[in-house]
């Protein structure tokens, strides 16, 4: 349970922190409070290096953001715009990854149909789901729960109907990538042209055509809904600012909050331009990390419950064994033994116990873990799309082995020590008369 939980933690981190705010981003100090693109500094490349050579650094990535208004034809929306270095932002929310490759339509449907070349119950799963795209074949296989012996039977023809052409940036492209349910919305595709309108550097008007490269899939609807992509140097010339970025965006390869800290107070005595400053994700996102704090304290809270329940579970089992051998003990104690050497065979019985019973309980988890940290659950239905609707992709992955982990067998092992106290306290209390009696 403990894993499931820390595991959504984990994958909604992943889809809004990792692959867009990143845990750290260096800012002007009013951006935050006022994120204009009048609030940006000038790019410095030293910068950026030794900020890279930090530790636990595993990328910094420049970006420039701004709004627009984004039109095509009678179809118009205020949409967010991300401006990338297309090579440097592989390593950082990687949007080639992200790339739709397959989308469920209802030609694709038909062929698939007309051809004969899937079972009527894969058939009635894909007229469920139209117009859904993957940036992946394993997501579509996970989404229509296929076995192996499906995938290898009908994946390919469903791959070959479902593909749809894409491209991506390069280093100077004047074109753009479009976030998918955007796209929907604007009714635009690969090599259609999109009309940005917006207000540019110390209020310049910024307007342009912008030709789409690309449709890309964002795992958080949120952002699915308004993303617009495009180059760095295509962008500061939209908004007129020159040499003009509005964040550094760092990634991390540890990330908890005490390493998360170390390296904002690490950057922040790097930067030239005192009007700059690093922020952590938690000042970046604040409503996500007090829903993941709220959260995790009723996980908390429900762990509590049940390690009382346990305990008295295992209180109950200790309580039962002395009062069956009272008999016992006071046959032994009668005969000689010290009652020292009685506890601590008792003692010693109940450790055996316990460990069995911890190794038990760890080797029993583990497969499970394992299992569903490699294959995530998949949620489907209306589920699925209240989940997506809240910003959190509809797969729940269990979390990777963790202090999380050993600590439930730590805690447990605390339990069986304290049930060890009753036993070991009658012994001393027994008296050998009353004992024999039973």
């Amino acid at each position: 349970m403990r894993s499931y939980q820390l595991g959504t933690y984990d994958q909604m981190i992943n889809n809004l922190i990792e692959s867009f705010t990143g845990y750290l981003q260096v800012q002007h100090n009013k951006y935050q409070d006022n994120p204009l693109i009048d609030n940006s500094f000038d790019y410095d490349e030293s910068t950026v290096e030794a900020i890279s050579r930090l530790d636990k650094v595993v990328s910094v990535t420049p970006h420039l953001e701004s709004f627009t208004l984004a039109s095509n034809g009678i179809q118009t929306k205020g949409v967010a715009v991300m401006a990338i270095d297309p090579v440097k932002e592989k390593s950082f929310s990687d949007p080639e990854s992200k790339l739709v490759k397959y989308r469920i339509t209802e030609e694709a449907i038909k062929g698939l149909t007309d051809t004969g070349s899937v079972s009527d119950d894969l058939t009635d799963k894909l007229k469920m789901i139209p117009g859904r795209s993957y940036s992946s074949a394993d997501r579509l296989k996970r989404e229509l729960e296929l076995t192996e012996e499906e995938a290898d039977l009908y994946l390919p023809e469903i791959l070959r109907f479902t593909e749809v052409a894409n491209g991506y940036l390069t280093g100077d492209d004047a074109g753009i990538l479009v976030s998918d349910r955007l796209a929907g919305y604007l009714k635009v595709s690969v090599g259609d042209s999109v009309i940005l309108m917006g207000q540019g550097y110390h209020g310049v008007t910024a307007t342009g055509i912008f030709p789409v490269r690309g449709i890309i899939k964002i795992p958080s609807p949120e952002i699915d809904n308004k993303l617009i992509v495009m180059t760095i140097p295509a962008a500061q010339a939209l908004f007129d600012a020159e040499g003009k970025i509005t964040s550094l965006v760092v990634n991390l390869t540890d990330k908890s909050s005490r390493t998360v800290k170390t390296v904002k107070a690490r950057i922040n005595a790097l930067l030239p331009d005192k009007n700059t400053t690093a922020r952590t994700w938690y000042e970046l996102n604040p409503v996500l990390y007090q829903q993941i704090q709220g959260d995790n304290q009723s996980g908390i809270a429900m762990l509590g419950l049940l390690y009382f329940i346990i305990f008295f579970g295992i209180f109950g089992t200790v309580l039962m064994m002395v009062s069956e051998r009272k008999r016992e003990f006071g046959v032994l104690v009668a005969i000689g033994m010290q009652k020292r050497k009685l506890k601590r065979i008792v003692a010693i019985e109940m450790m055996l116990l316990g460990a069995v019973g911890l190794a038990g309980g760890l080797l029993a988890g583990t497969p499970l873990i394992l299992y569903y940290y490699h294959y995530p659950f998949v949620l489907k239905g209306e589920l699925a799309n209240m989940m997506e609707e809240w910003g959190w992709e509809a797969v729940m992955p269990a979390a990777w082995f963790g202090p999380y982990f050993y600590w439930q067998a730590a805690i447990v092992a605390l339990m069986v020590a304290l049930a060890t106290l009753y036993p070991l306290r009658k012994i001393e209390k027994m008296k050998e008369t009353e004992a024999l009696k039973g």
